[in-house]
């Protein structure tokens, strides 16, 4: 049947609400070998792709599709249930049309009325659909593509604001260390994104889950996949030296296991860690009101520290801001007096 033809004759409400039909029959198990679950899965991909016609406008035709089109669509789908039908079934259907579900789902996120964007509204009346897609991470056949539309989810500063809040999110600490590197790069960046998205909302959620955060934040600096390691040290600096998280950043450089910590990374074998937590380490060296047990900890250290950082990098002779800082760093450290008190 012709893609104009699926459409045809139904309304647009009327032709989602055969589109979830198609797929409960596919969720039934028992019916894998039956014929009409064959005929399920390719009127599925037919009807994917008539809804996506039907929203971005036909592929072959230059027309905009209808804006009463667009939003009758729209309306069925939201109250078809058909967004959340759609992820629940992203096992079950094929490659492509798993596509096709990350292009219609992303689409409709963006589209705009007035001043509103309904599909936003329905995440936010059914966050379900949020914790459906941080739980994909867990299936290796659907996680890049819950990635891709969690990441345009988190674009929406109202919804990031509904993953940091809930308990769902840190199940991002073990996403992130998931032994496929393609699944845990995936997560890590969508991690990355809900931290560095919305400056403020951030800001405001690690000062209020600070102990909590930075103690699951500790394992990731300690994990045993370099990858990790390496992506979560750079973030930290990112983090540290935002202006918005100025507060965080006061706070995370007076424990002296922190700085312990990345006196540590300074000394790994690899460079890039070495170089990683060299940007972290020169927050706790530049800081103008030390306290003492910071300070004790760097006169302990005095010497070695002066040496180990005159070579430090020292083939960088072209990056003209490491030099800067490595100098300025020799100096503070130099110049370091007891603190009495």
């Amino acid at each position: 049947m012709p893609l104009s033809s699926l459409l045809a004759s139904r309304s647009k409400t009327d032709h989602v609400k055969q589109l979830k039909e198609f797929f409960t029959v596919i969720e039934n198990e028992q019916d894998k070998e039956k014929k009409n679950y064959e005929e399920a899965m390719k009127n599925i991909h037919k009807a994917l792709l008539a809804l996506k016609d039907s929203l971005f406008g036909a592929h072959d035709n230059n027309n905009e599709p209808a804006i009463t089109d667009i939003s009758q669509l729209r309306s069925g789908i939201y109250l078809q249930g058909l967004i959340i039908t759609m992820i629940n079934n992203l096992g079950r259907v094929s490659f492509e049309d798993r596509k096709e579900i990350v292009a219609i789902f992303n689409n409709l996120l963006r589209r705009q009325v007035g001043t509103k964007y309904p599909a936003v509204d329905h995440i936010i009346q059914g966050p379900g659909i949020l914790f459906k897609l941080i739980e994909g991470y867990e299936n290796a056949d659907i996680a890049l593509y819950c990635g891709m539309m969690l990441r345009e989810c988190i674009r929406v500063q109202e919804l990031a604001d509904i993953i940091l809040r809930s308990s769902e999110f840190y199940k991002f600490f073990d996403y992130v260390q998931k032994s496929t590197f393609d699944i845990a790069s995936d997560a890590f960046a969508t991690f990355k994104d809900l931290l560095t998205k919305h400056k403020s909302l951030c800001a405001d959620f690690l000062e209020q889950n600070y102990d909590q955060f930075f103690t699951k934040y500790r394992d990731l600096l300690n994990s045993d996949n370099y990858v990790t390691r390496r992506q979560s040290l750079k973030l930290l600096g990112e983090l540290l030296l935002d202006r918005y998280n100025f507060s965080i950043m006061t706070k995370y450089i007076t424990n002296p296991d922190n700085l312990k910590q990345q006196m540590n990374f300074l000394k790994e074998k690899s460079k890039n860690i070495q170089f990683e937590a060299f940007h972290v380490f020169k927050i706790f060296v530049a800081n103008p009101t030390k306290p003492k047990a910071i300070t004790d900890i760097l006169l302990r250290n005095q010497e070695k520290l002066i040496d180990f950082l005159t070579t430090f990098h020292a083939d960088r002779t072209d990056d003209e801001q490491f030099n800067d800082e490595k100098a300025y760093l020799i100096k503070q450290i130099t110049e370091l007096k007891d603190i009495k008190v």
